[in-house]
Formats: C-alpha cells, structure tokens, sequence
C-alpha cells in the first residue's frame, strides 16, 4: 500500500511538471518593447533587425532576438504551438533550447523567398542550418524537441496530433539548459508573432533507470 502511495504521488507530481508552465512566470532574453500574455499565449512585436547566429557562412554573429525562457536541466520533451503574420525573408518563430551563445538550437517556421519552410539552426561553436520547404502557409506549427542523453530530436507537426522527425543533432549533457519562445525578423521591420500551448515534460534519466534496472 506504502508503495502504491509513493507511486500516485510521482505521478502527480510528473502532471504538475507538465502542465504548469505558465508564460507570466519565465524570464526574457532581449524582451521586446511591445509584447502582451493573455489566457497563457504570448503575442510579441517581433524587434527589427534581430537574429541568433554564428558565424559560420554568413561570416557574422548576433545574438539578439527576443526569447522568452524557462530552465530545464537533464532530459526532457518540449512542445510548442506557434503562428507568425510573416512579412520579410528570414522571418522566423521558433522553439529555442539554449545554453549560450555558443550552444544553442532553434527550430520553427521561417520564410525564405516566398517559402514556408520548417527551419533548424543548430549551434556548436558554429551555427548550421537545414529547411525543409512546405507546400503552404501554415496556420500553426507545433514544434517538439526531445532532449535524451547527449542529443535533441526534434519533429513538427501542423495539426499538433502527429509530429514527422526532421532531425537528430548534437546537444551537450549535463548542462541546464534555457527552453522557450523565440522569434527574429533579420531582414525585416518586425512582425506579429504568437505562441501557446507551451509543455515540458520531464524524462527519466536514461542511464540512471538502466543502472536501476540492473541493480534490482
């Protein structure tokens, strides 16, 4: 019965976790002048000029994009809901998870020559990017990042109910991490963008239950 007891209370405890990120208690990173919350959705002014990279190609680092974020340490999923009123190429609403400026990963909606593309710039040291153009403007897009070990997978989904992997990229361990809503219009004046539905689940670490598993 004890252990029955001990059982319901992680359980709740995991439900608290999950749904009890509320945007009015995280923190900004380059908070843009304009920006409201209402019923847990957050709706911004997105700050002209503004954009996360480094170096690579480009030959150029900024790292001034507005981000509102959460900490998280060890293994996690994340999920996001996000919509943007798109203007200029380059515009982007993103899922961020970031450590610093040299380590970071975001991953959303961006517009690039007259396409909506689901875009990832992974950074480590130097930044990447991959795009994976859709065949039309999406209402919304839930983004998904799992963080297991040293890695993060992210998947996209347009209906939020069934999510295609585009990627699996490097991220190091045992750093806490910042996760959050991010959004850039580099080329741009600003644009309306919009986020909600924001989750974080916490995972078991892996090679803690493989040890638990082995010394039963």
């Amino acid at each position: 019965m004890k252990r029955i007891y001990l059982i319901l209370i992680v359980l709740s405890m995991t439900a608290i976790k999950t749904n009890a990120q509320k945007l009015n208690s995280m923190n900004w990173l380059n908070e843009p002048e304009n920006w409201e919350i209402k019923d847990n959705k957050l709706t911004m002014q997105v700050t002209p000029q503004s954009d996360y990279w480094t170096k690579s190609h480009y030959g150029f680092t900024v790292h001034d994009g507005p981000f509102l974020y959460t900490e998280r340490s060890g293994e996690f999923e994340v999920v996001l809901k996000m919509s943007g009123a798109y203007k200029t190429r380059f515009d982007q609403v993103c899922l961020m998870l970031r450590i610093d400026e040299k380590n970071y990963i975001k991953t959303g909606v961006e517009y690039v020559d007259g396409i909506y593309n689901i875009s990832t710039v992974h950074t480590i040291d130097k930044s990447s990017w991959s795009v994976l153009g859709l065949k039309e403007q999406p209402k919304n897009v839930w983004m998904k990042a799992v963080r297991r070990l040293d890695a993060v997978e992210i998947f996209y989904s347009t209906d939020g109910k069934n999510f295609t992997m585009t990627n699996t990229v490097y991220f190091p361990e045992f750093k806490t991490v910042q996760v959050g809503m991010m959004a850039a219009s580099p080329d741009g004046k600003g644009f309306t963008a919009a986020f909600e539905d924001f989750k974080i689940t916490h995972l078991p670490d892996q090679r803690r239950l493989e040890w638990l598993k082995n010394n039963q």
